[in-house]
């Protein structure tokens, strides 16, 4: 029994430190987009003519728009918004040259990805961004299962499908339980599906970003708070780093630190991470009820107006 006591633990700290590497090489592979390009110039043209990007009228969504037609591709614009699509296109082909195409359309309807489907007839797609505020489950299963013919088999050859999700589908997050809930989905569907289709040479990646500066979140760019542009820039560079990623550097760090990917982070014991959650908590339930005395004050204030032009 001796002997063995010290090989048990020659063994189990082999494991432990076997463990600690490979988070550290997870780790630091975020570094590289910043020290070389991880990516030659002409991956993205590699994928296809077209990028399709859904959500595309602000946001992120734009900001993909806009980083994929500099990366050489022509972009396909999807939203609700056709005012915003048509700023949108604009814009991309004064400042990059490259086509667009505008598809306005409202993915709340379930009759609407025939239309999808018929408009991108004849396009070489490569690349697709599911942005859309809403479970963007319909729209790559749709790409994906389109008729066998001779476009779509050598489309099946080879493709990039990011699937934007949140941070918060990580975690448990209170007052924000449907909306973390629906973006674990996309966590989760979106490695499956990677398992699913990497053999056929297609790379579909979850997209899991924290705080990005945009009209929805209201806040300006800090340390931590990526512009859309910064983010959708950066992300683009570890669309090869796995199945799922945090988007950017700085997102990473606040992971290491604070959180946990796994759903059980309540159950961990690190002092630190027990207060970074509780600081995010205060955080997102202040930042609610700020979101709700403005909406409140708006309301009083319309109302005023109204009875003043009445009166």
């Amino acid at each position: 029994m001796g002997d063995f006591q010290p090989w048990l633990l020659t063994l189990l700290g082999g494991i432990v430190c076997l463990i600690f590497l490979v988070k550290c090489i997870q780790f630091l592979k975020y570094f590289l987009p910043h020290i070389c390009s991880t990516l030659p110039k002409s991956f993205f043209q590699s994928m296809g003519e077209w990028a399709v990007i859904t959500g595309a009228g602000d946001g992120i969504g734009r900001a993909y728009a806009f980083e994929l037609a500099k990366r050489g591709l022509n972009i396909v614009l999807i939203s609700r918004t056709l005012e915003k699509l048509q700023k949108v296109a604009s814009g991309i082909e004064e400042t990059t040259g490259r086509k667009t195409k505008i598809i306005q359309t409202d993915f709340t309807r379930t009759d609407i990805y025939d239309d999808i489907k018929e408009s991108l007839q004849g396009l070489e797609i490569g690349v697709l961004v599911n942005n859309v505020g809403m479970l963007p489950d319909k729209l790559p299963c749709r790409f994906l299962n389109m008729p066998d013919n001779d476009q779509v088999r050598t489309m099946l050859q080879k493709g990039l499908i990011l699937n934007i999700s949140s941070a918060v589908g990580t975690f448990p997050c209170p007052l924000f339980a449907i909306y973390s809930a629906s973006k674990a989905f996309v966590y989760t569907f979106s490695r499956a599906l990677q398992m699913e289709y990497k053999p056929k040479g297609i790379i579909i990646q979850g997209v899991t970003p924290f705080a990005v500066a945009t009209q929805m979140y209201m806040r300006k760019p800090s340390l931590t708070i990526k512009s859309a542009e910064e983010f959708c820039r950066e992300s683009l560079e570890y669309v090869k780093f796995g199945d799922t990623t945090f988007g950017c550097l700085a997102h990473e760090i606040l992971v290491i630190l604070f959180l946990s990917r796994s759903p059980t982070m309540f159950n961990g014991t690190s002092p630190l991470k027990k207060i970074g959650v509780h600081c995010l908590f205060l955080y997102l339930y202040t930042n609610y009820y700020i979101k709700l005395q403005k909406q409140i004050l708006w309301i009083l204030l319309y109302h005023i107006e109204g009875k003043l032009r009445s009166s």
